[in-house]
């Protein structure tokens, strides 16, 4: 398995990234208990989240992911660098075979950078979405990650926004949204 996916992931997210001005930072999200400056802190948090759980075979004890106010420096090399580390950390020696000890169980590297990649192309659609940019990111991509998502989220890990569940309940997604929409209203988002 190679990081093709995971890697442009990141590329989709970063150019919604790059698209956000300093005027956005206290804008709301599609996660009520985000704004964007909380959502930029996780979505470049979590890059290096990423390769610190590959990298050490177990998460860190403290989720650092949003503790870092990304937006107060030069955001996009941070990005960068938290990219390179991700991608890095899955294309090592092993690590797709590597069983990672995640907060929510234990998983072989090719299975937690399948979670990763979900995880990058959800929240450059809430930060699309956030900000006023097109959320239509790539149609076939989109349809991908929600067939993917269909096989880990199941109703026992949603709940309600700014519970613990990582998900929100399914919402409907009106016709004619796009395969970015659908996703996003599968995985909780209100459209």
């Amino acid at each position: 398995m190679t990081t093709g996916d995971l890697a442009y992931a990141f590329s989709l997210a970063r150019a919604v990234l790059a698209n956000v001005g300093p005027d956005q930072y206290d804008d709301p999200t599609p996660c009520a208990s985000w704004d964007v400056r909380r959502l930029i802190s996780h979505y470049v948090g979590a890059s290096y989240w990423f390769a610190d759980c590959v990298n050490n075979g177990v998460a860190p004890e403290d989720d650092t992911t949003e503790s870092t106010d990304y937006t107060q420096n030069d955001l996009l090399a941070a990005y960068d660098t938290g990219i390179a580390a991700a991608i890095e950390a899955f294309e090592a020696p092993g690590a797709q075979d590597k069983i990672v000890k995640l907060p929510f169980g234990e998983l072989p590297g090719r299975v937690f950078m399948g979670i990763a990649t979900n995880d990058v192309f959800t929240h450059a659609w809430d930060l699309a979405r956030a900000t006023g940019q097109p959320t239509d990111l790539d149609p076939e991509f989109a349809a991908k990650q929600t067939e993917a998502a269909r096989l880990f989220v199941s109703d026992a890990i949603r709940g309600p926004d700014g519970s613990p569940a990582p998900f929100g309940p399914e919402q409907p997604a009106p016709d004619g949204a796009s395969a970015a929409d659908r996703h996003a209203a599968f995985l909780g988002r209100s459209l």
